[in-house]
């Protein structure tokens, strides 16, 4: 499938997708909800990947969200209608390889859909984050849910009932803990590559283990998701061992920036 919305690419384990809609801020359309799903299936099933680093093209946006201009194709029943952001939704896609998202620019909307989901987001210093639906009269429901599991609930409804009024900086975004890091925008492609890589060298099925047993536990209560976590640790080392032996596993010190 050849790709018009976006890039995709595999090198040394890491997929890296780009959003490629710059003239239209990285706003999705129905084509770009049509390939994210080819792309989830692809990165689902091709064993070569091991992480993702998704980012977007241009200068101005990570993604100003749906594009409200062409809108989407809705069902005459109201019953039979989904929420377009599914196909967006790595998590939602049975997708445990671990996301790296690299925000710069304005993060709107629906470009929550793929930060709520992302298992590392980084921001150059450039980012703003804000979800303008109640400003146009529209209730903000699926963002803001996805973006109380990342964050706390006050900063939540800040966001979504200050509409357009407010835009959340990098440092404030990595404060209330929605970014684990912030750096200047020439450095933020870099970085991004950096952490994919990091992560991509770790045994598969550990890192995805890893990533499915959290994701999962958070529709459970902590005492289920800490008993079905043993199994988890069951099925990732079915004979009750690493992959890899621990002694040979190199000891390094990072700072966090």
């Amino acid at each position: 499938m050849a790709f018009t919305t976006v890039t995709y690419e595999v090198a040394d384990h890491v997929a890296t997708i780009t959003l490629n809609r710059p003239e239209a801020m990285n706003s999705f359309n129905e084509a770009m909800l049509d390939e994210f799903s080819e792309i989830w299936a692809r990165v689902r099933e091709d064993d070569d990947v091991h992480v993702v680093l998704l980012r977007a093209a241009g200068d101005r946006a990570f993604s100003s969200g749906a594009d409200v201009k062409q809108g989407f194709e809705r069902p005459d029943n109201v019953w039979s209608e989904e929420d377009p952001g599914d196909r967006l939704s790595p998590k939602l896609n049975r997708v445990w390889k671990p996301v790296v998202c690299c925000v710069h620019g304005i993060a709107a909307g629906g470009a929550f859909y793929w930060i709520n989901e992302s298992d590392i987001v980084i921001a150059s210093d450039d980012a703003t984050f804000f979800d303008p639906h109640v400003s146009y009269g529209l209730t903000a429901a699926l963002e803001p849910i996805g973006l109380a599991r990342r964050i706390p609930v006050g900063e939540v409804m800040r966001i979504a009932l200050l509409g357009l009024d407010e835009r959340m900086s990098a440092r404030r975004a990595h404060e209330i803990g929605l970014v684990s890091e912030v750096l200047p925008r020439e450095e933020l492609w870099a970085r991004g590559e950096e952490l994919a890589r990091i992560i991509a060298a770790k045994p598969p099925a550990a890192v995805q283990g890893t990533v499915r047993a959290v994701w999962e536990s958070l529709d459970s209560t902590r005492t289920e998701a800490l008993r079905s976590g043993m199994l988890y640790t069951h099925i990732g080392n079915p004979i009750g061992t690493a992959q890899v032996d621990r002694s040979a596993v190199p000891t390094r010190k990072w700072t966090l920036r």
